[in-house]
């Protein structure tokens, strides 16, 4: 079966950044974003 790309949105908390981001592995990426493991956009704003 062929992974099929999801869209998100993710909020650093109530009326904070939001963040919008694609991927084929939903949970995962959300893992990845509440453990802090890629660099970037998300480690300094989305917490």
């Amino acid at each position: 079966m062929e992974p099929k790309p999801a869209v998100y949105i993710l909020a650093s908390k109530r009326n904070g950044t939001l963040y919008l981001g694609v991927t084929s592995n939903l949970p995962k990426r959300v893992w990845e974003h509440k453990h802090d493991l890629v660099e970037g956009f998300t480690r300094r704003y989305v917490r």
